[in-house]
């Protein structure tokens, strides 16, 4: 790691006193590596072929480990698969929180600043079925790859938006939770980033304070009075935590709500309200801040109601393309140019309404492009979990094939009929082929595909 900057020192040698040592000894290790499974894909951690070896589970995240070392996880085609996710323990608390605050009824959550996705796949899993996310990401490279982990999460209850915070202002009142996992100064990423070290400064924190505070100004009216906002982020200054917390607190009718917990690591913060703080010497994880907030009162001003739209009768699915659905009966049918597509039912006309203020970029799953009487299936429902495995014939691909399958590069053909081909390893589904007899198409879209030199010898399993 790079050399850490003199006033970045000196202001943690106050915060920590005695402990400071062991903080800065903490970022001169290798950081941990953890995984959190897909239980959707999974039932059990323990039945996941995991691509190295277990050594401890992470306390606050059900279904979630660490490995005792980082494996090559390109060269395992069950992260291409969704299987599992690669994710920062710490910020993986999320999860105990999100298990205190949620009720028994749906809900709609907002993940305002979701890429690349570690949290809202982590939301989704907890989330009920009849439950709606919003997972946003205002720069446009990064909500691709957001939106490239949601597809392989395979969620259908799930809205991938672009947006600024201030977009979501017709919103009034929308939902019941909202996460704003905050940009920051990144300190707590120094031992895993050093060109976050490079790009640290005493101006960039008071810079990332006060655009903290714009963002959470723009978003509080989304929230539904009794609503929770979490707030996070992955620094350590107060200025950009206890004291951004402590702004709304005094700027809206919000109260602090605690969460729950018993793990000795986490240090609380340094406010007069419920607040934790994560430490690289006393967790096994990197540097982390969390508060939650409770909305007291309706927002300021007359909620603005949005017009009632008149929107067409959606088409139905064609039969041949239901067969895939394990419940056709739950879902609406979207069409976008050629492309065939479904939503819950009961989301349907909020997601309509939100596409008169957002810019949506994926929603609920898409199945199939139709040109003509021609059908493409598309990647999206192979990974999707309501995907009816019985209605497909699937090919069972060992490693090397499934490894060529997701370089995009030709498989040979196998003596099967089906016109399409669900590939598959170790009963995690990867995406299409179309069988034209003497070779077989690969439909692994080229924007995911593996571009490492393939050497299996380097495998986590080998």
């Amino acid at each position: 790691m790079n050399t850490l900057p003199a006033p970045f020192e000196e202001r943690m040698k106050k915060q920590l006193g005695s402990e400071a040592p062991a903080f800065f000894k903490a970022l001169q290790t290798e950081a941990p590596v953890s995984i959190r499974l897909n239980p959707g894909k999974y039932r059990e951690i323990h039945s996941i072929p995991l691509p190295g070896r277990q050594t401890s589970a992470v306390s606050w995240c059900e279904n979630a480990c660490y490995l005792a070392e980082r494996p090559v996880f390109t060269l395992d085609p069950g992260f291409h698969g969704g299987a599992y996710y690669v994710q920062e323990a710490s910020s993986m608390f999320l999860h105990h929180i999100l298990k205190q605050l949620l009720p028994a009824r749906p809900v709609r959550m907002l993940d305002l600043c979701a890429a690349p996705g570690g949290k809202s796949t982590l939301a989704a899993s907890l989330l009920s079925p009849e439950s709606l996310l919003v997972s946003n990401e205002v720069i446009r490279s990064r909500a691709a790859i957001l939106k490239e982990n949601i597809i392989k999460w395979g969620h259908s209850n799930i809205v991938v938006t672009s947006n600024d915070p201030r977009d979501f202002r017709p919103l009034r009142e929308t939902f019941d939770i909202i996460l704003v996992d905050a940009p920051c100064s990144g300190e707590g990423m120094f031992r895993k980033d050093p060109l976050s070290v490079k790009e640290w400064s005493e101006s960039n924190l008071q810079l990332c304070s006060e655009r903290q505070c714009r963002i959470l100004s723009e978003i509080w009216d989304c929230l539904k009075p009794e609503g929770f906002l979490i707030y996070s982020t992955c620094t350590y200054n107060p200025e950009e935590n206890e004291s951004v917390l402590s702004w709304l607190l005094r700027t809206f009718e919000a109260r602090s709500i605690p969460i729950n917990h018993s793990f000795d690591s986490i240090t609380p913060g340094e406010a007069d309200f419920p607040c934790y703080r994560f430490y690289p010497h006393k967790t096994q994880g990197e540097g982390f801040f969390t508060g939650i907030v409770q909305k007291q009162t309706a927002s300021s001003g007359l909620s603005r109601k949005n017009k009632k739209q008149k929107f067409s009768k959606p088409e139905p699915l064609p039969g041949y393309l239901q067969n895939y659905l394990l419940r056709p009966e739950q879902y609406i049918t979207y069409r976008n140019e050629n492309i065939t597509g479904i939503v819950l039912a009961n989301h349907a006309e909020f997601i309509r309404q939100l596409e008169q203020s957002l810019r949506i970029t994926y929603k609920g799953c898409e199945i199939a492009e139709i040109n003509n009487r021609k059908i493409k299936l598309l990647p999206p429902l192979a990974l999707w979990q309501g995907l009816n495995r019985k209605a497909c014939a699937v090919y069972e691909a060992d490693l090397k094939t499934a490894l060529t399958y997701l370089k995009k590069e030709d498989i040979p053909a196998i003596p099967v009929k089906a016109d399409w081909l669900l590939v598959s390893y170790k009963d995690i589904a990867l995406g299409w082929c179309k069988n034209l007899g003497s070779r077989l198409n690969n439909y692994y879209p080229k924007e995911w595909r593996i571009r490492m030199d393939l050497n299996t010898d380097k495998h986590p399993e080998s």
